[in-house]
C-alpha cells in the first residue's frame, strides 16, 4: 500500500468524457446523461483499498443523502484487475451489494478514464458544477485507516452543499489520500513528474 495523494487538478478544468461498462447492469454509461445534474461527483475507488474501505459506509450514506438533493454521483475502478483480481467487474458486482452503493459504479479497463481526469489515488474525488466544471478535488475528510478521526465527509459535504446552493467552493482544499491506482505494467501516466 502505497500513500499517494490526489493530483490536484486545476480548478475550473471540465469533466472529461467517459463511456464506461457498469458491472452490475451490464450496461454502458457516459458523462452525458448526468447533464442534466446541477453537480456531478466522480470518485475514483476501487474494492480492496483500506483508505476506500474505511469510508465505504459513510460514502453509500453519503450518496443516499446527495442524489436526491440533485448530485450526480459516479464511482469508477480502474485498477488492473489482471494483477488485483479483488478490483475485477465480477467482485465490483458483489461490492456495490455488499456496499449498497446506489451511484453507478463503472470499470476502467484501459485506464484511459482515470489519465484523463488525472486521478492517483483510491478515493480521489472529483466535483464538478453544472458547467461541469471542476469546483473540487480533495478529500472527503480527514479520517484514515488507523487514526482517530471520525468518518464525517465534512470536506466533501461542504463542497457539494456550496455547489447546490449555487455558491463557490472554497478554493483551498487538502488532497484525498489513499492507495495508488494499480497501473498495468507500462501504462503509469506522465503526471507524476
Amino acid at each position: 500500500m502505497v500513500r499517494t495523494p490526489s493530483t490536484m487538478q486545476e480548478l475550473g478544468t471540465p469533466a472529461p468524457d467517459f463511456r464506461l461498462l457498469e458491472p452490475a447492469t451490464g450496461k454502458y454509461r457516459s458523462l452525458e446523461e448526468f447533464k442534466e445534474a446541477p453537480a456531478l461527483l466522480v470518485v475514483f475507488m476501487c474494492n480492496h483499498c483500506p483508505y476506500v474501505i474505511h469510508i465505504r459506509e459513510a460514502l453509500a450514506e453519503f450518496a443516499r443523502e446527495y442524489q436526491p438533493k440533485g448530485l450526480a454521483m459516479v464511482g469508477i475502478n480502474a485498477n488492473d484487475a489482471d494483477n488485483y483480481p479483488d478490483d475485477s467487474p465480477e467482485k465490483m458486482v458483489e461490492e456495490v451489494k455488499k456496499a449498497g452503493y446506489t451511484f453507478p459504479y463503472l470499470y476502467d479497463a484501459d485506464q484511459s478514464v482515470a489519465k484523463a481526469y488525472r486521478a492517483a489515488c483510491t478515493p480521489d474525488f472529483f466535483l464538478y458544477d453544472a458547467d461541469r466544471k471542476l469546483v473540487y478535488r480533495g478529500q472527503f475528510d480527514d479520517a484514515r485507516p488507523r487514526n482517530d478521526e471520525p468518518v464525517t465527509g465534512k470536506d466533501l459535504r461542504a463542497a457539494v452543499e456550496a455547489v447546490l446552493a449555487g455558491k463557490p467552493v472554497p478554493e483551498e482544499q487538502k488532497p484525498s489520500l489513499g492507495c495508488n491506482i494499480k497501473w498495468k505494467p507500462g501504462n503509469e501516466p506522465d503526471y507524476f513528474g
